[in-house]
Parts: structure tokens; sequence; C-alpha cells
């Protein structure tokens, strides 16, 4: 059961997704956060995708009824289904985010989270 655990795709995952919240943790400055957001939503699509993958499977569509359905000869559709749309929410989630950062440059005139919260007060 934890075999699969120390392969490369998880262990890809676990430091992508560790990298990506490091980097939104220690870092001030709001675009790297947005780029440890970014790679945070890569690791999880590529986590999805690692899940969704099943050697020796074939498309979920059933050709005949005539014989028994045999369910592990297929590939279960919703990971990449979810893939689908993890990648369309991560482009709008980073397209909107950057355009906040924008409008948060040209009122405060910088992207440090220390000045921009000196400024509030």
């Amino acid at each position: 059961m934890f075999e699969n655990l120390l392969s490369p795709n998880f262990t890809t995952f676990i430091t992508l997704f560790i990298f990506g919240l490091t980097i939104m943790v220690t870092h001030h400055n709001l675009i790297k956060k947005l780029i440890g957001m970014y790679l945070v939503q890569t690791s999880i699509i590529f986590f999805l995708v690692t899940i969704g993958a099943k050697s020796g499977s074939t498309v979920p569509i059933l050709l005949s009824a005539a014989g028994p359905i045999e369910p592990h000869v297929y590939a279960n559709p919703l990971p990449h289904a979810l893939v689908v749309t993890a990648i369309v929410v991560g482009v709008s989630t980073l397209g909107v985010s950057l355009g906040l950062t924008i409008a948060i440059f040209r009122r405060y005139g910088s992207l440090e989270e220390d000045e921009i919260l000196k400024r509030l007060e």
C-alpha cells in the first residue's frame, strides 16, 4: 500500500507542494506569494493526474452490452475532469490576482506586505 508513496511522482508532488507553501508563507512580496500559490495549484493538478493514471486501462466507453462489464478494465474519468476544472480555476485565479496586484501597486506604490500595511494605518 505504501510503496506508491515513494514513487517519483508522489515525491515530486510533495516537493512542489512544500516548496510553494514555503514561498507563500515566508516571502512578503505579493508576486512571490502568487508564484508560491501557483506552485501549490500545479502540484495538486500533478497529484490528480498521478492518481488518475491506470496502466493497462481503456477509455470508459461501453462498446457492447452483450457481455459482463468488468470495471477494472476502464479508467476513471473523474480525476481527468477535475484536472481540467482545476486548470481553468487556477488560470482564472492567477489572472484576477495579478489584476488586483497591479491595482495595489498603483495605489500604494509597493508590492511589499509590510509597506502596504504601514500605509493602511
